[in-house]
């Protein structure tokens, strides 16, 4: 089994320093010019995304000063290598047109090059929650360990890796929904808390368009969850109660805005005591001519 490792994001460096020295078995001694053609893809890899304008910029890069970094691969038959490290290169290599790239060729096993590969990954800004599962997810099928093994090797509790994989039981368009949205890990934790698929997909919706953050979610979810069912079918369709009134009250002062801007002199008038807060909209009935802070002229 592969060395300790003591943390998911570390310098880089360093582990290619354990490829050269170590950790695998009879690295190359020199670097070698392989034909792009005869390298292929890491098969556990599970990010899928490149940002094309950074694939372009890198692109430029490699033209002016040529590839600094060689990429990391392994031979698996004659004429045909796996790539360890290096994708972004690679894909960048393509543009410029380039036949051949600098590689250093390494012996390793499907476990060693797992976890590697992991780590050059994981320490990418770029990857998303769910890519990251992904990956740890890949190399535990593919490369015959435990999460307790892959959790030891990386300085990591079991409980951290099946939390990390947890998000992987939302399904492709939930996960769709909620990196379009922006929301983040601790969004879809608290969304896989509803079991229902259907109802997820409503309350998804609801924490989408109510633009609520982590603990609005929360919140939420907590309150459907102690509301029957038979209550909760019926709300499903209604728009989510949200404990922070400071969203509805946004909208309000929002449509007041777009009104006045619009030319409607209209007046919002709020007034609060202990148990609840009261607006008045008034809106003219014949335009009257406002300044551009919404009073009338």
């Amino acid at each position: 089994m592969f060395r300790q490792i003591n943390h998911f994001r570390y310098d880089i460096l360093d582990v290619r320093k354990e490829l050269v020295n170590t950790s695998f078995k009879n690295p190359a001694k020199r670097i070698s010019e392989i034909p792009l053609v005869q390298i292929r893809p890491f098969k556990n890899t599970a990010r899928k995304n490149y940002s094309r304008d950074k694939l372009d910029e890198l692109a430029a890069s490699i033209e002016k000063n040529g590839i600094i970094q060689p990429l990391i691969i392994r031979k698996l038959k004659d004429s045909e290598y796996e790539l360890i490290a290096g994708e972004r290169r690679l894909r960048a290599a393509a543009i410029c047109g380039l036949a051949t790239v600098p590689c250093m060729i390494i012996s390793c096993s499907d476990a060693e090059a797992g976890l590697f590969s992991l780590n050059e990954n994981l320490q990418r800004s770029e990857l998303n929650f769910f890519e990251e599962a992904e990956i740890i997810n890949n190399i535990i099928s593919h490369c015959h360990i435990t999460r307790q093994e892959l959790a030891g090797n990386i300085g990591k509790k079991a409980s951290a890796v099946a939390n990390k994989l947890s998000v992987l039981d939302l399904g492709h368009d939930e996960r769709d929904i909620i990196l379009k949205a922006n929301l983040t890990e601790y969004h879809a934790k608290a969304i896989l808390k509803i079991s229902d698929k259907t109802e997820r997909r409503i309350v998804l919706s609801e924490i989408v368009e109510n633009n609520m953050n982590v603990t609005q979610s929360e919140e939420y979810i907590e309150h459907l969850l102690h509301t029957p069912k038979s209550n909760r079918r019926h709300s499903q369709y209604q728009k989510a109660i949200i404990k922070d009134i400071r969203i509805f009250e946004n909208t309000i002062e929002n449509a007041v805005k777009t009104m006045r801007e619009s030319g409607i002199s209209a007046v919002e008038i709020q007034t609060e005591n202990d148990n609840f807060i009261e607006y008045v909209i008034r809106i003219p009935k014949s335009p009257e001519p406002t300044d551009h802070n919404g009073l009338i002229a």
